[in-house]
C-alpha cells in the first residue's frame, strides 16, 4: 500500500474543543465520554458483539462531518451504504480490507495522515504486545486517534454495547426493524473503575445514533435477524 501523503490539510479538523484536543462524536456518546469526544492520542477499544458495527460507525460520524480524516483497515465487509446513512462521510474515508501480513505496518502508514484509524483483525493477525505499545506510541506522537475492533489490552478507553432491544417487532418477531436501542458502557482512563453506561438508538429510525426512545421491545436477536431478511 503507498504511504499516505501527510499534509496539512489532511490534519486539519475542527473539533469541539477549543485547543483542538479533542475529535467530536454524536451528542448521545459525547454525554458519557470522559472528555465529551475522541481524545487525540489515545487508543479506544470497541468490544465484538451486537452492536459494534454501528458503534465505530457512530465514532466516525461527527469527526468526518467535522472535517476529519479516517481509516478502517480490515474490514472487507464493511458496509458503505449503512456508513453512509450513519452520517461518515466516504469522500474522508480511507479503506484497506485486506492489509495481510502489513497490518501494523498499513495501520502505522495511516496514522501519519490520518485523523482516525480503526483497526480489525489484529487478533487473528497475532499482533503483539511490543507491536501494540509501538503503535499506541505513534498514535501519541501524531495526535491521532486509534480505535480497536476487538479486545485491545492497554487501550485507553473500552467500549462495548449490552441489551438490545429492536423497535418495530411484535411477539416473536413479526414487523419491520426500526431502531436498535442499546446500553454502551465505557470503562478506561477518566473513568470511575464502574464505568458509565447510557442508552441510544443505534442505529437510529434514521441509520445514525440517536437519543434513547422508550418503546424499544426485546426480542431474541434471531427473531430480530429473521425480520431483518
Amino acid at each position: 500500500m503507498e504511504r499516505p501523503a501527510r499534509s496539512e490539510g489532511a490534519r486539519a479538523s475542527p473539533t469541539p474543543g477549543d485547543d483542538g484536543r479533542v475529535l467530536p462524536v454524536a451528542a448521545p456518546l459525547a454525554r458519557v465520554l470522559p472528555a465529551g469526544g475522541l481524545r487525540r492520542g489515545s487508543t479506544v477499544a470497541v468490544g465484538a458483539g451486537p452492536g459494534s458495527t454501528s458503534l465505530l460507525f457512530a465514532l466516525l460520524s461527527a469527526a468526518s462531518a467535522s472535517g476529519a480524516w479516517a481509516g478502517v483497515v480490515g474490514r472487507p465487509d464493511l458496509g458503505l451504504l449503512a456508513a453512509a446513512e450513519a452520517g461518515v462521510r466516504l469522500d474522508r474515508l480511507a479503506l484497506v480490507p485486506r492489509p495481510g501480513r502489513d497490518l501494523v505496518a498499513v495501520v502505522a502508514a495511516l496514522v501519519d495522515g490520518l485523523d482516525l484509524v480503526a483497526v480489525a483483525g489484529h487478533e487473528r493477525a497475532g499482533v503483539r504486545a511490543a507491536d501494540r505499545q509501538r503503535l499506541a506510541a505513534r498514535v501519541r506522537q501524531r495526535g491521532a486517534v486509534l480505535v480497536a475492533l476487538g479486545a485491545w489490552p492497554g487501550a485507553d478507553l473500552e467500549l462495548s454495547c449490552t441489551r438490545a432491544a429492536w423497535q418495530g417487532l411484535v411477539g416473536a418477531g413479526a414487523g419491520r426493524l426500526r431502531a436498535r436501542h442499546v446500553q454502551v458502557r465505557v470503562r478506561g482512563r477518566g473513568i470511575a473503575p464502574d464505568g458509565r453506561t447510557a442508552g441510544m438508538q443505534l442505529p437510529g429510525g434514521s441509520g445514525a445514533v440517536e437519543p434513547p426512545a422508550d418503546d424499544a421491545v426485546s426480542v431474541p436477536l434471531q427473531a430480530a435477524a429473521r425480520a431483518a431478511v
